[in-house]
């Protein structure tokens, strides 16, 4: 996955998910809930690349930076908590893809009643 059409399309693969563009700058595509409206995936071209803002959870982004030198502190985000992955070759698909995953699960909202453990 190295361009922004591929990475737009996986995101349209997850449940319940859609393409916006929200700013006056067609550079940045946000992936967003149906349900929700939240954002996922932060999709834009920087350094001649296309990035990708992804939630993850702290104690992986970290793990991840050390992983891949193109999975990097998010742009423009809260660098604990999102992390920026340049789509430049170097990070295998799989693990873009359970990047990707991972955010959307992170940022939709689930009823308690839809919860395995009740609350969340």
């Amino acid at each position: 996955m190295i361009t922004r059409r591929e990475a737009v399309d996986f995101c349209l693969t997850l449940d319940g998910a859609y393409e916006d563009y929200p700013f006056d700058d067609t550079n940045w595509t946000v992936m967003r809930h149906k349900g929700n409206n939240k954002v996922f995936a932060w999709i834009f071209e920087r350094m001649e690349h296309i990035w990708v803002n992804v939630k993850g959870r702290p104690e992986w982004n970290d793990f991840r930076r050390q992983m891949f030198d193109s999975v990097v502190p998010a742009y423009h985000l809260n660098k604990r908590h999102w992390n920026s992955i340049i789509l430049d070759g170097t990070v295998p698909e799989e693990h873009i893809r359970d990047m990707i995953s991972e955010s959307y699960e992170l940022t939709r909202c689930i009823k308690s009643s839809d919860s395995k453990f009740g609350k969340r």
